[in-house]
């Protein structure tokens, strides 16, 4: 029940719309610039500022109404970081419809799901995804195309038929329009859940969440018109975290990098004196190894990066401070939009030694304003003290945070009656309000009855010098019922000492931190380990490969 008062003398019917942030931006940041880069595409390095992208949108907004779409309609996208999709954030949505943002590293199958479950009426593709569109058209009926490429409609073979070109479409329609108001309440974009058990969970979020979720992001992390930020981060994923719809509030240049490796990131980086980057570990590790090599002496001392996804290496952070750059650690998810915790340094921290506050960094961080939190415990439905020690499931609500996921009934076991979302995270809360993730609540081990978790493990093993990656899964055990498993990528200079003496030092490196019992039965050494449609790591498919290790 929400309790009435006296009615406010403030404009709340004023509708939070996409829209909007991009006509603020051509009004009071028109000159600030939106570098796109295409070069990895067979394209160019495009210059714009925010007055033509939004006149771009404007175009392409009246473009697609004139094609028959309507509010509420569903428009796929297959691409890049580049403009073109940076665009479509606010022209699909401008015009009351929804931006379904396909993860292009899904299988194909799971691809066709989503736009069947998601009713898309229409799909956008960049130029280098022919193929895969092509594919994806053959198992779901699209009413039409449209192909984002910098090339020439004769430079392009495809069967997909009624095709439009984007450019085209902007071309031929006027970059002037009046907007509608949208009930802010109504979805503007969708993203879908990876390394999911079953099919892909649907996230549809709307105006307000987002926009709500980019002041908060601009407001922790501190952008400014004096930025430059890379949107490192797919959009596909979570939104791209929704920094990039921070930068047109703030007048922050944008510098998309469009299709990207390691090298391509690390010279715009230099190039374009980037202040903000988020990204995951999996991307960020790559880049220092790059910047090491082609630019020594280089030092970042503007530099913020936005570490997420998984806990970011001691060394990473180490590495990073001695460019002078600043690593900030931060959590959250689909199912968040996802900003839901940031590790910003209390007073507290800050009078902590240097080795003390480094290890604080890896901690999950802070509830951002907008989020509630609880820890619980999951057998029970207990709540649990923040003191540091206790751990249970983190459960989560707030205005971007999801109350049920799309036209799918396993809502009822992730979100509570009462709307808190059950994160299946398990950790703790410390008394200062740190949130510090131990596990999945699927990936602890239960090992005669005592929890072992893998997380830490795997902290322990990547704190090695030989180690590059590890990852400790629990597999069936006929005495035990688990034990857990690691597996252990080297690095390089280290793949050919003796493996049984590897194995040793890595053994003695554990026993500082765990219990012999604890400690995983055997070690394999891998080349690589599998991983995710978004880069984590996927366990599920290494518990199946070697759930009969321990019982034969």
């Amino acid at each position: 029940m929400v309790l009435k008062g006296l009615p406010s003398t403030m404009n709340d019917e004023y509708q939070l719309n996409l829209h909007k942030v991009l006509q603020h931006a051509a009004r009071v940041h028109d000159e600030v610039e939106v570098i796109s880069y295409r070069t990895l595409q067979s394209g160019k390095v495009h210059t714009f500022n925010y007055l033509q992208i939004y006149e771009r949108a404007c175009a392409m907004a009246n473009a697609l109404e004139a094609l028959g779409v309507k509010a509420g309609d569903r428009i796929a996208i297959l691409g890049w970081n580049d403009h073109r999709y940076f665009e479509s954030y606010f022209s699909v949505s401008g015009i009351g419809a929804v931006l379904v943002q396909l993860n292009i590293r899904l299988h194909l199958n799971e691809l066709a799901y989503i736009a069947d479950h998601s009713g898309a009426r229409i799909l956008f593709f960049d130029d280098t995804l022919v193929e895969l569109a092509e594919r994806l058209a053959e198992k779901h009926k699209f009413d039409f195309y449209v192909l984002m490429t910098d090339k020439s409609p004769e430079e392009i073979k495809t069967k997909l038929k009624p095709i439009y070109y984007y450019e085209d479409l902007i071309s031929k329609n006027p970059k002037r329009r009046d907007w509608e108001d949208i009930d802010e309440k109504s979805a503007a974009t969708a993203c879908y859940t990876a390394g999911t058990v079953g099919n892909p969970k649907g996230v549809f979020y709307s105006h307000r969440a987002l926009i709500l979720q980019a002041i908060t992001s601009a407001a922790v992390f501190n952008f400014s018109s004096s930025d430059v930020y890379l949107q490192i981060v797919p959009f596909y994923h979570v939104n791209g975290w929704t920094s990039h719809l921070a930068c047109p509030m703030f007048g922050v240049k944008l510098v998309l990098p469009g299709l990207y490796n390691p090298v391509h990131l690390t010279n715009i980086i230099l190039n374009e004196k980037v202040s903000i980057a988020s990204g995951a570990p999996a991307i960020l590790s790559p880049i220092l190894e790059v910047l090491k090599r082609i630019a020594p002496t280089a030092r970042l001392d503007r530099f913020r990066l936005i570490s997420g996804s998984t806990e970011p290496p001691l060394e990473m952070i180490k590495s990073y401070r001695e460019l002078g750059a600043n690593l900030i650690h931060a959590y959250g998810a689909t199912e968040t939009s996802p900003l839901a915790t940031a590790n910003i340094p209390k007073p507290q921290i800050l009078a902590l030694s240097e080795e003390e506050r480094l290890m604080h960094m890896k901690k999950q961080g802070l509830f951002v304003f907008g989020v509630e939190a609880k820890l619980v415990e999951p057998a029970t439905g207990k709540e649990l003290p923040w003191d540091g020690k206790s751990i249970g499931e983190l459960w989560l609500r707030g205005p971007w945070i999801i109350k049920e996921y799309y036209n799918d009934p396993r809502t009822k076991e992730s979100v509570t009656e009462d709307k808190w979302w059950k994160s299946g995270d398990a950790g703790t809360i410390d008394e200062l309000g740190y949130f510090h993730i131990v596990d999945r609540l699927k990936d602890i081990i239960k090992s005669g009855g005592e929890w072992i978790p893998s997380v830490d493990l795997e902290k322990t093993l990547m704190s090695h010098p030989y180690v590059y990656e590890a990852v400790v899964v629990g597999v069936p055990h006929p005495r035990w019922g688990e034990r857990p498993l690691a597996l252990v990528v080297l690095k390089n200079p280290h793949k050919t000492k003796p493996k049984e003496q590897v194995e040793t030092e890595l053994r003695e490196h554990m026993l500082k931190r765990f219990a012999r019992w604890q400690l995983p039965d055997r070690i394999i050494f891998v080349e690589e380990i599998p991983k995710t449609s978004v880069g984590k790591i996927n366990k599920k498919i290494l518990r199946e490969k070697y759930r009969d290790i321990y019982i034969k």
